[in-house]
Parts: C-alpha cells; structure tokens; sequence
C-alpha cells in the first residue's frame, strides 16, 4: 500500500482532515521565506493532534542547526525532510532519520539530472523525495518528467525508497503511481482549496481534495495489485 504524505499543513481542521482522509504523514514547513511556514511552536501543537502511527515530518530550507535542534526539540518524535542545498554531512550531523528531497527541473532538463549518483550520495537517507525544481524550494505545483528515469533500478529501489512529489493532484497521482511506483506519494498545492483568481490558497488545505487524492491513491494500488482482475 502506497503511503501518502500531505504537506504544508497550517491550521488544526486542515491537520483533523487530512488524518480523516487516510494520511500516513503530516508536513509542517518550516521554512520562513515560504507562505506555508510555521513555527516550531506552531508545529508542535498541530502535531500533537496527531494519532499513532501518523507521522510529523518537519520540512527544512538550509536552516541553521540551531534551529533544527529548536524544532526536534518541539516535535520529538517527527521525521525530518532536508529540502534545500544541504550536503550529506549535514543532513547526518543531525543525527535523525531523514527524507532527503531531489529537486528535479521541469521538462526536458531533468534527463541531465543525475538520480543514480544522488541516490548514492545520500544513501543514508531514510528516503528520496522527488520534486520539481521551481523557485522558492517546492510548494509550486509543478511536476517533472516521469518518464526520464529508470525507476526500476536496482540503485534507486523506487518501491522501497522512494517519494513521489511535485504538482501532484488527485487527477495525475494515479499516472505518477503507474510509471514510477514508490513507495510513498507526497502532495501540497494539489490538495489546497482555490482562490477567487483560480490559484491554491497556499497553507490551506481543502478537506474535499484530501480525500479525493487518497481515494485516487487507493484506487491505484488496487490496480497495481497482483490480485487485481
């Protein structure tokens, strides 16, 4: 079963529905230059209304380590995603499981980035996560070429390790799914509610979409399935 991480969570209804939807995992961005951030104050409460099993993950920019430790400290028990430059030594001087994010470009300039060596770079992650490469470090709602990589090999270990992300919405994760299938699924603006102009209302989260992208989810695995049919 594909796990499914909602991120960039801001308010305590949006938290209450995306576990009601069937979340794996909660991300709080903590990141001050981004519209979703929140404080590792404003991150410990929220995941406080977490149940078992459902995972924090608190989502870093190049923070300084103080404020990483700032922020374990609130939320003890969250997993961590580095999302910005940070090297493999940073990322394991925390000491913490960690996501690591791969900041795919867009279109035809993501064939040059190299999945294989970045994989091997952080294998000490817990995870990769594969996002498009769009100003501001993700939340953009774009997607980047499923089809440039080869998700079946043995250095990349899709099924097992890594998450899918970027522009995801409950219409394009099932394609996502098909081609890559990771082991995780991780969306933002795809669930958030729209704006009088058309465009996601960043941070929040429209509990409808929520449960239109698991059900979409769930749909997929039930196709992938080798009892299907």
């Amino acid at each position: 079963m594909t796990r499914i991480k909602i991120c960039g969570l801001t308010r305590e209804a949006d938290v209450d529905d995306a576990v009601r939807a069937g979340a794996d995992a909660i991300g709080f961005v903590l990141y001050p230059r981004s519209p979703r951030f929140v404080t590792p104050e404003r991150a410990s409460e929220l995941a406080r209304r977490l149940p078992p099993f459902v995972t924090p993950v608190l989502l870093f920019v190049n923070a300084d380590p103080a404020f990483i430790a700032q922020a374990v400290a609130a939320v003890p028990h969250a997993l961590l995603q580095f999302h910005g430059d940070e090297s493999p030594s940073d990322c394991a001087a925390v000491g913490r499981p960690f996501i690591r994010a791969a900041r795919i470009p867009p279109g035809p300039d993501g064939a040059r980035f190299d999945l294989l060596k970045y994989a091997d770079d952080y294998a000490n992650a817990q995870a990769l996560l594969l996002d498009a490469h769009v100003d501001g470090y993700g939340g953009g709602g774009q997607s980047f070429d499923w089809t440039a990589f080869p998700w079946s090999h043995p250095r990349l270990n899709a099924s097992s390790r890594l998450v899918l992300s970027g522009g995801l919405t409950p219409a394009s994760v099932t394609d996502g799914m098909a081609i890559v299938r990771p082991w995780a699924v991780d969306v933002s603006s795809g669930v958030e509610a729209i704006g009088p102009d058309g465009q996601p209302l960043k941070g929040i989260k429209d509990s409808a979409r929520m449960r239109a992208f698991v059900a979409a989810v769930r749909a997929a695995d039930a196709r992938q399935s080798p009892s299907h049919g």
